[in-house]
Formats: C-alpha cells, sequence, structure tokens
C-alpha cells in the first residue's frame, strides 16, 4: 500500500468493511505493528510503537466510539491521562481557549453525559486539538451527528486545514459527505490502494467505470443502488443516497 497524506488537506478515505482502513489506521497510532513497511513523516523514516509514539509525531485521531466518561465534566474528560497535578482552572481556560480557537463552544463545567452527541463529538475533538496534531484522524465522525452538526463539523475541519496547514484523514462510508468535505479521496479493498484522486477530478459522470470497478462488489442490498443499473430490474426500489456510498454513480 502507498499512500500519501499532504498538509493542508482533507484527505477521504473509503472501503468496504474488511477493506483495510481500520488496521491502517491503527499502525499510524501504534496500536497495531506492521507486518512490513515505511512509515514516512516529510520524508524521514519514523517509528511508532504506541499511541504515545504516534503523538510524538503530531498523528491524533477522534475514534468513532466516544471515549468519555459520563459522570465526569467537560474539563476533566480532556485532560484524562495527562501525568502531573490538576489544576481545574487551569484546565477550564485550556478548553474555553480550544473551544474559541476552533468554532466548538462548549461549556467545561458541563456534565458529559448531559450533552447532546454534536457536543460530545466538540469534547473528543478538543481532546485532540489541545495536543496541537499535524495530522487528525476521524473515524466515521458524523455517524451519530445531524445534518446541522456534520455541516459544523466541516466547517471547522476546513478552518483548520486552511489556516494551521494540518493534515486531516476523513473516514466515511458516506459519499456526499466524502465528495463534499475532502481534497482527496482514496479507496481501499483487501489491503490495496484501488483508486486515487483529487476530488474535485471526480464527477459522477467522470469516472462512473473506476468508481464501480474500485468499491463495489455490490451486496444483496447494494444490488438495488443505482451503480447496477445495468442490471436493474423493476421490483428493485432505489435507495436512499445514505445507503448507496459504495455505489457513488
Amino acid at each position: 500500500m502507498d499512500l500519501s497524506i499532504n498538509p493542508g488537506q482533507i484527505h477521504g478515505l473509503l472501503g468496504e468493511n474488511g477493506a483495510g482502513k481500520s488496521t491502517l489506521m491503527k499502525i499510524l497510532l501504534g496500536l497495531e505493528r506492521p507486518d512490513s513497511g515505511i512509515i514516512r513523516r516529510q520524508g524521514t523514516e519514523i517509528r511508532i510503537a504506541s499511541p504515545q509514539d504516534a503523538r510524538k509525531h503530531g498523528i491524533d485521531m477522534v475514534h468513532q466510539h466516544f471515549s468519555l466518561i459520563g459522570p465526569l465534566a467537560v474539563w476533566e474528560n480532556v485532560i484524562l491521562g495527562d501525568v502531573g497535578t490538576v489544576n481545574r482552572s487551569a484546565a477550564c481556560e485550556q478548553v474555553e481557549h480550544v473551544a474559541q480557537r476552533y468554532g466548538l463552544p462548549i461549556d467545561p463545567l458541563a456534565r458529559v453525559d448531559a450533552l447532546s452527541a454534536g457536543e460530545r463529538q466538540r469534547v473528543e475533538l478538543i481532546k485532540c486539538l489541545r495536543r496541537e496534531p499535524e495530522f487528525l484522524v476521524l473515524d466515521e465522525p458524523t455517524s451519530v451527528l445531524t445534518q446541522e452538526e456534520s455541516e459544523e463539523l466541516f466547517e471547522v475541519l476546513r478552518r483548520m486545514v486552511q489556516s494551521e496547514n494540518r493534515a486531516v484523514i476523513l473516514i466515511s462510508h458516506k459519499l456526499a459527505e466524502i465528495t463534499a468535505a475532502t481534497d482527496a479521496i482514496t479507496v481501499l479493498r483487501k489491503g490495496r490502494v484501488v483508486f486515487h484522486q483529487a476530488t474535485a477530478e471526480t464527477t459522477h459522470q467522470s469516472s462512473p467505470a473506476r468508481w464501480s470497478a474500485a468499491t463495489c462488489r455490490c451486496s444483496p442490498m447494494l444490488r438495488q443502488s443505482a451503480c447496477c443499473r445495468s442490471r436493474r430490474r423493476p421490483h428493485r426500489p432505489r435507495l436512499p443516497q445514505t445507503t448507496r456510498a459504495w455505489c457513488p454513480h
């Protein structure tokens, strides 16, 4: 697998279940050891044996499932895992600073179990962004968000990559989301890169054959979608856009 992520870009990563997306991200975060291969950062080979190593190299991740503790306050969740003396006032100030800097309004004293899904997502982002990562991975970040919350999240990410030249990997199954929010798209299948293109150059009209070959070995349900219109049968209804992630045209 040969994959390059550039600073100042949001890079969409697509692939069916088992394609290797999660394994690749675990390797980048030091949660799994690669059998072979090299990871380079700005041209220099690096070794990542733990999440602590990953953070030293500026790599962090917001996981799909929240890792927050409900009965604790926002500020307590944000500093959870820090070493040293706990300073509540300083922690709250840091939360407020990061929240204001990135447009992620949140009350540092609020209990997490009283927050909405969108607000909990903000807390997860603040936890990562306070460490100033150069490379941020988001795994299915909108799976529990409303449309409005998803749009707000992408606005935050866009401001971040443009103003601070950071790199973001966005893992998603939602094609409309990927094409609207990213600068480049990579598709994985069985641990290999089978498609890569700048998002601006990727359209449903210009690349239907390549998208199909890369992403669509349709399951029985997905065979109902528009990508399989060549095998159209009258009794097969079209599915909503959100269920056609692997059938983009």
